[in-house]
């Protein structure tokens, strides 16, 4: 008779991002006892530079999470070990299968295996050893949390060591995206509860908020008060009350982002220049691209692609503002192409994720591209490479209702352009003063690489072309 030997598999927090020492688990999506296979997403993680998912490289069964949800770990970290099935040990006795019991213990001492550290496909493997954080006695760490479901139902956010995966399973686990989850996660709300109405059983953020609505809704009667009152005592990551100091810690995207700043405002000496600039022509060229679906049925188009374009345009006039400052060189290293950068505000922070070789695109591949970009950081799932090499940045302050401001480099980059909101002004056209549509464009420039004629002749023509969009077409 053979016997099966099973051995323990550790999985270590691998280097997600080209350098970054540590990362926070946003979420687990396995327990103890549950059995994995080869590329299964165990977990999401969020580095200084993007939430990603941590794919399992081996078949077995989770033995221990190491690390409960809300956690940093440094890169290289155990932060899952998992029971894998080995070969048969032929030499067992046929006659004594109890003699397979204490088996697993031998195999899971091997000394040799952990130095195994598995990554993301894309990147290599960290060099340098790391601690191993000492195991725990128990493999209910992450599990411990209250087991009763009805701490999930508070209209207040949970705090983040509450992990979702330290619920009662009831079946398989829910079908949904990582921000869907991540939006639950932060609204309280099981997705085991949640009825969904995606394609094949998914849930959709859509789903969360009307679960979320109804919840609300059973908890305002007068018989869930008890309830209310009790979520509002416990623990919770954000103010309640309009007394009293609020710690946030700053971590990942936010950390990543004080840093640059502090570090771009400190070594780029900024320079901004301003312009009011009449895009009633450039809305109205909006409008006859929306209806017409000439780019596209499909393609998403604003006022913000008919200044990314415009900015490429005098970018392709004026490459020389296309440039990045060599400090060890000593030079001034003028970019082969436009790596265009449009910040995003997302629940994590700000990121900027850009759009490789903007300059080569069609209007057509540009609204694509655009569209594409700012989906995806709105679902959580930029990834660290969409936001590297970047060499210029748009910033659209104006939809928030602001005229201008005076933004600053994205670091390593020479110039950003902010976009203020379009507002109904009085504007001299044609001899009479008449409404007309305004906007404010604001550009800083790094004043080592960008003398003030560059930048005004840069600012000049994205203004030029706002006020007559057509020109886009001929100017090249």
């Amino acid at each position: 008779m053979t016997t099966e030997v099973r051995s323990l598999r550790e999985f270590k927090m691998p280097d997600v991002g080209e350098g970054l020492t540590e990362a926070e688990i946003l979420s687990w999506y396995v327990k103890p006892g549950d059995t994995v296979t080869d590329g299964q997403v165990v977990c999401e993680v969020e580095t200084a530079k993007a939430a990603v998912e941590l794919p399992i490289p081996f078949n077995g069964v989770v033995e221990q999470l190491f690390f409960p949800e809300g956690a940093t770990v440094d890169v290289g970290t155990v932060i899952i070990s998992v029971a894998v099935a080995g070969a048969p040990d032929a030499a067992a006795p046929a006659a004594a299968p109890a003699a397979a019991v204490p088996a697993p213990a031998a195999p899971a001492a091997e000394p040799a295996e952990p130095e195994r550290r598995e990554v993301l496909v894309g990147y290599g493997p960290r060099t340098g050893t790391a601690q191993r954080r000492a195991r725990r006695t128990t493999t209910t760490t992450v599990t411990a949390t209250p087991a009763a479901p009805a701490p999930v139902a508070p209209v207040v956010p949970v705090a983040p060591v509450t992990p979702v995966v330290a619920e009662p399973a009831a079946g398989e686990r829910p079908l949904a995206k990582p921000p869907v989850r991540k939006l639950a996660k932060d609204l309280g709300i099981d997705l085991r509860a949640v009825v969904p109405t995606g394609p094949d059983g998914v849930i959709t953020r859509e789903d969360v908020h009307a679960h979320a609505s109804a919840q609300a809704a059973v908890q305002a009667a007068p018989a869930a008060a008890p309830a209310v009152v009790e979520a509002a005592e416990a623990p919770v990551p954000v103010p309640v009350t309009t007394t009293g100091d609020v710690r946030v810690p700053i971590r990942g995207v936010r950390k990543a982002t004080a840093q640059a700043m502090v570090a771009s405002a400190f070594t780029a000496p900024h320079v901004t220049e301003f312009v009011q600039v009449d895009v009633t022509r450039t809305m109205k060229f909006v409008r006859r691209l929306k209806e017409s679906g000439e780019l596209g049925r499909d393609v998403r188009v604003s006022p913000l692609l008919l200044v990314a374009r415009a900015l490429l345009t005098a970018i392709k006039r004026h490459p020389e503002i296309n440039a990045q400052w060599d400090e060890a060189a000593q030079e001034i290293v003028i970019k082969g192409q436009v790596n265009l950068g449009i910040a995003a505000a997302t629940p994590r922070g700000l990121i900027v994720p850009n759009i490789k070789d903007a300059g080569s695109k069609t209007l057509s591949g540009l609204a694509v591209a655009l569209g594409e970009l700012v989906d995806t950081a709105r679902q959580g799932k930029t990834s660290p490479a969409d936001m590297q090499g970047g060499t210029v940045t748009i910033t659209n302050v104006g939809v928030f209702g602001v005229d201008t401001g005076t933004p600053i480099l994205n670091p390593g980059e020479a110039a950003i352009l902010a976009v203020g909101t379009i507002r109904e002004m009085p504007w001299v056209h044609k001899g009479k003063v008449v409404p007309r549509q305004v906007t404010t464009l604001a550009l800083s420039f790094d004043h080592r690489l960008v003398d003030g004629e560059l930048g005004s002749k840069v600012l000049a023509d994205v203004a030029a072309l706002l006020e007559r969009p057509k020109r886009l077409i001929t100017w090249g």
